[in-house]
């Protein structure tokens, strides 16, 4: 049984709650056996369900670690969560890094480019093999559809800052890199960001609270597809991570995720 350590700002919040089960059944589905067996939280108490680590380690038969050395020494494999907390990435990866021990980093993987950037660096120094995604990078309706012309997206989610991720991720599976601005405008709570290339490659992302996530693609050929996102994609992320963990290799090239680093701060500037 390979053990998986949870680093978090707060324990008990939804991907904490969710994954170890997940990972349980990716792992069972690819042969493997896993389990998350260590967890270590900044905050005692969550501010979200009102639940300490020491009630969230009993409620999931996780051993609680004092500090993130212990954890780490003790754990095969590393998740660093606090999804709605990126400011605190640089912080934990600095300290989780340095073990040399396959890490995945959830979303939003940092709150600006030169951070992703920075814990790119901290990774290279150590040799240590890690990813990170936003879910929304593996939904089925978007396989097939890499190399496109254009996308467009919508999607919604408690904010903007936070949830523009998602699309983000999706544009930049399907273009690729190399976007050279964004250009942004805002009605009411519903807010716009035209991505844009030298190239002839376009994107646009529209994101309001409530507003499902699709995507209209076209490829080069000029065909295009509307889908709205309904696949189990977070599945698809968890049996990827259970593989990376499993072989070391990253589905995608990580490139990728500055890119995606580079246009959410983009839109984040431009609408503060």
């Amino acid at each position: 049984m390979k053990k998986i350590g949870f680093v978090d700002y707060y324990i008990s919040e939804w991907h904490a709650n969710n994954y170890p089960e997940w990972i349980k059944n990716a792992a069972q589905k690819l042969g493997a056996e896993y389990e998350v067996a260590y967890a270590w939280a900044e905050l005692d108490l969550s501010p979200v369900y009102n639940e300490t680590t020491d009630e969230w380690c009993a409620k999931m038969g996780v051993e609680k670690c004092e500090t993130i050395a212990e954890l780490c020494e003790k754990s095969d494999f590393i998740i660093v969560l606090a999804p709605s907390n990126p400011e605190k990435h640089l912080g934990y990866a600095k300290e989780v890094l340095k073990y040399g021990k396959r890490t995945y980093i959830d979303k939003t993987f940092a709150p600006d480019l030169a951070t992703a950037q920075e814990i790119f660096d901290i990774a290279k120094k150590y040799n240590t093999p890690f990813f990170s995604s936003s879910a929304l990078r593996f939904a089925s309706e978007l396989e097939g559809k890499t190399d496109s012309l254009a996308i467009m997206t919508t999607g919604g989610g408690g904010n903007m800052p936070e949830y523009i991720i998602h699309q983000a991720e999706m544009v930049v599976k399907c273009l690729g890199v190399g976007a050279t601005s964004v250009d942004a405008y805002q009605v009411g709570g519903r807010m716009t960001f035209n991505v844009n290339y030298a190239d002839g490659r376009s994107a646009q992302m529209t994101y309001a609270d409530g507003m499902p996530f699709t995507a209209l693609v076209t490829n080069k050929q000029g065909g295009s597809t509307y889908d709205m996102i309904q696949s189990d994609f977070f599945a698809v992320l968890i049996e990827e991570m259970v593989k990376f963990f499993e072989g070391g290799q990253v589905c995608f090239d990580t490139a990728q995720t500055l890119e995606v680093m580079k246009i959410r701060e983009w839109c984040v500037n431009k609408l503060n």
